[in-house]
């Protein structure tokens, strides 16, 4: 069983995405970040960064003792290796794969990020902040174009935590000013994964955990 430490955020996406698509059972709990929850004392002992997502693996490999994880992509890469699933054991496809997560962890999600924050959260609107982010998330999202032209997925034919990590940035592009009719390969992929099983089931998530009305629910059994 794998507690998820979790908020309806992109980056708490990535996990529920991973854990929904491999079967893996999981006790979800909720961490309000607009509530401040993420500064408790019992959260920062798993994650130290006090961010979402965190993990703890209660039976690892070859470990007596529970595992906590924090950082999206080390919780991703982590998660692959425990199933064997979803990122390739060695070789050129594994560094490939690995390329385009730390892509996202490094580029997309930070510059998307200060997007969202700078277009929509900022109490002030700082015009020279907006079109910095918007154009640097426009860039971004063209080099994303440019790998799906020959590929269904991102590291290539087969769905891995590359798609896994990138897909909820993507799948926030309005708050980021991006329109996906002007990427015509990133639409193509964002909308055959929007039709997947679990990224619906990891989806659904949001209504249950944070609704309209912002009410949480303090734990959830997966």
């Amino acid at each position: 069983m794998i507690d998820l430490y979790y908020w309806t955020t992109p980056n708490g996406h990535k996990i529920t995405l991973f854990l929904e698509e491999a079967g893996l059972r999981y006790r979800l709990h909720p961490v309000d970040i607009g509530k401040g929850e993420q500064f408790a004392p019992a959260f920062l002992d798993i994650a130290p960064n006090n961010r979402i997502p965190a993990i703890v693996d209660n039976a690892p490999h070859e470990e007596r003792e529970p595992l906590a994880l924090f950082e999206s992509g080390a919780i991703l890469e982590y998660l692959a290796d425990k199933t064997g699933r979803y990122l390739p054991k060695s070789g050129r496809a594994r560094y490939v794969t690995l390329q385009w997560l730390y892509w996202q962890m490094g580029g997309l999600g930070p510059m998307a990020g200060q997007n969202h924050h700078f277009g929509t959260h900022a109490e002030e609107k700082i015009p020279y902040a907006i079109e910095r982010y918007v154009k640097e998330t426009a860039r971004l999202y063209g080099v994303l174009d440019r790998q799906l032209a020959d590929s269904p997925f991102v590291a290539g034919d087969e769905y891995s935590i590359a798609d896994m990590a990138i897909y909820p940035w993507i799948a926030s592009h309005a708050k980021q000013r991006q329109n996906l009719d002007d990427f015509e390969h990133v639409k193509r992929w964002a909308t055959a994964l929007a039709q997947r099983a679990s990224v619906k089931r990891a989806y659904a998530l949001v209504e249950e955990i944070n609704p309209a009305k912002g009410e949480a629910k303090s734990e959830n059994a997966r």
